[in-house]
């Protein structure tokens, strides 16, 4: 229904700087919110940031000052600056809103992974 598609991770050495990509398709009428989650080996996913229609943002403590989302009109944007080795994870995009017939949606993309390591 609706796809989610992220770019952007790699490999980048702590203090460094990577900008994760995710563009939605699909038949779209609206997307309320999008936003950003993470899972390191062993661990649940867990919340980076989010940001609704409205433009408000909430970002998880532990990546506040260093991660900036922005978004489009079917897009959002990841720019991580001073990045450290815990920033290590499968970066996925969310996406949640409406379809055709106003029928919800709440998807996810396939993940990108980012590495920080020396």
């Amino acid at each position: 229904q609706v796809q989610l598609v992220e770019s952007g991770g790699g490999l980048v050495q702590p203090g460094g700087s990577l900008s994760l990509s995710c563009a939605a398709s699909g038949s779209i009428l609206s997307i309320h919110a999008m936003g950003w989650y993470r899972q390191a080996p062993g661990k649940q996913r867990e919340l980076v940031a989010t940001i609704r229609s409205g433009g408000s943002t909430h970002y998880a403590d532990s990546v506040k000052g260093r991660f900036a989302i922005s978004r489009g009109k079917n897009s959002v944007y990841l720019q991580m600056n001073s990045l450290k080795p815990e920033d290590t994870a499968v970066y996925y995009c969310n996406a949640a809103g409406a379809v055709a017939y106003s029928t919800s949606f709440d998807s996810w993309g396939q993940g990108t992974q980012v590495t920080v390591s020396s």
